[in-house]
């Protein structure tokens, strides 16, 4: 049996690259903003939202992802902001996935962003595997006009540490045999699933590194953090269970999910990014052609706890209301009132045919509603997403930042087990998200 090979492929700052890259398509001679500070998100002409996506000079700056775009500002005064067009970055995903799979044997669409390659087996054909990873990775710049980095191991934990080394335009290697030497002299808050409350509490139990973790005592770190500790000290040592899936995601369904810039704590905050979240997802079931019979709600806590709830429709739907009034439903079951972190909507059992259980009061409003959200996708494709929104975006508090310009509600959340359906996720992509 071959040894296991898998690569982790990562597109550098997507969103601003996918950007910069149809701008270019558009006009060659006009100039590339990934070559100075510039970020996607939100409206220059409102200077409200969020930072989305960032140019690496504009981190260089201080620049965060996930921050409002007032602040960025006052951090680089001469900053460019541009729209998302979130139209354009699902194509630009498409294209990625399907070269991608003109490669490798099996392709696990982790986000709209990154995906998985089991390359295992085929060193035969295509020689050393990290020589073919910068033939990939040029490849890649030279067809779609985006850099990405590869990350190399032999399971997924590894790979996508690998690819989270020095960026952009690069391939690393992370196998078991350099875990002493390239991952574990990193500092404990590098490691999936270790947030700012875990590391704070590890920190006080004299681990520092992961290196540390990994060699501590397993029953300590059992009877300190129970089942999460299990979880973050296997990580330490390289150690990941979950293989590799090759799925389509058309049948897993459509999902994505929001870390946010603050903890949440109010409810009325919670379902406006419900509902942001809600009009991706439904926008995304329509370009496909689906319906999808089951809803699910996920919530992470300020201390990483994840709790999530389902529901099987009585009816398969591709309407954003429909999706809102279940993911609220949802969410008032599920949420305790604790400090939320991230906020997920996720679907499943996708089908390209449509069943319906009319109500008898109300027979045509979910057709309507579906025509209705059809209209308001072909608006925004031709115009950006901002040239139509809902009242409540428009009204949002400016207490609550990371609402503004969120229509789309396309972050890529890096913090949970994002959902390769769709290649849907959050681009506020932070680090400590489990493989």
């Amino acid at each position: 049996m071959p040894q296991p090979l898998i690569y982790h492929i990562d597109v550098n700052s997507a969103f601003l690259s996918w950007e910069a890259a149809e701008l270019l398509r558009q006009d060659p001679d006009a100039p590339d903003i990934r070559s100075f500070p510039s970020v996607i998100g939100g409206s220059e002409k409102t200077r409200h939202g969020i930072v989305l996506a960032k140019s690496p000079s504009a981190a260089a700056l201080g620049v965060c992802t996930g921050e409002p775009l007032a602040q960025a500002r006052r951090k680089c005064p001469d900053l460019k902001i541009y729209a998302p067009h979130y139209s354009i970055y699902v194509e630009r995903s498409r294209q990625f996935m399907a070269l991608l799979k003109e490669y490798a044997p099996s392709v696990d669409a982790y986000s709209i962003d990154e995906a998985f390659c089991d390359m295992t087996g085929t060193s035969s054909l295509y020689g050393n595997p990290v020589d073919f990873a910068h033939r990939l990775k040029d490849e890649i710049h030279t067809r779609l006009g985006f850099t990405v980095n590869i990350g190399i191991s032999s399971n997924r934990l590894l790979a996508k540490t690998a690819s989270d080394f020095e960026k952009p335009d690069k391939v690393h290697t992370l196998f078991p045999s350099e875990m002493e030497e390239k991952f574990w002299p990193l500092p404990i808050e590098d490691l999936f699933f270790v947030g700012k409350s875990t590391a704070l509490r590890l920190r006080s139990l004299g681990i520092t590194t992961i290196g540390q973790l990994a060699k501590s005592d397993h029953a300590m770190i059992l009877s300190v953090f129970k089942s999460h500790g299990d979880t973050i000290w296997n990580y330490a040592n390289g150690i990941e269970s979950t293989p590799l899936s090759h799925n389509d995601a058309a049948s897993k369904g459509f999902g994505n999910s929001l870390t946010l810039q603050y903890d949440v704590t109010d409810t009325a905050v919670a379902k406006h990014v419900l509902l942001s979240l809600c009009e991706t997802v439904g926008a995304r079931i329509r370009a496909a052609g689906a319906y999808v019979s089951v809803v699910q709600v996920q919530i992470v806590d300020n201390d990483f706890r994840h709790t999530s709830r389902q529901v099987t429709l009585a009816s398969s739907t591709n309407v954003t209301e429909k999706l809102y009034t279940c993911a609220c439903e949802l969410f008032d079951e599920l949420w305790d009132h604790r400090p939320i972190r991230l906020l997920g909507v996720s679907t499943g059992k996708a089908t390209q045919e449509h069943y319906e259980q009319y109500d008898l009061f109300d027979m045509q409003k979910n057709e309507k509603l579906s025509r209705l959200n059809v209209a308001v996708d072909a608006i925004r494709s031709r115009y950006g997403e901002d040239s139509i929104k809902r009242a409540c975006f428009i009204e949002a508090d400016d207490a609550a930042p990371a609402l503004s310009h969120m229509t789309g509600g396309m972050q890529r959340a890096k913090r949970n087990a994002a959902h390769p359906a769709d290649a849907a996720s959050d681009p506020a992509r932070p680090r400590n998200r489990q493989p």
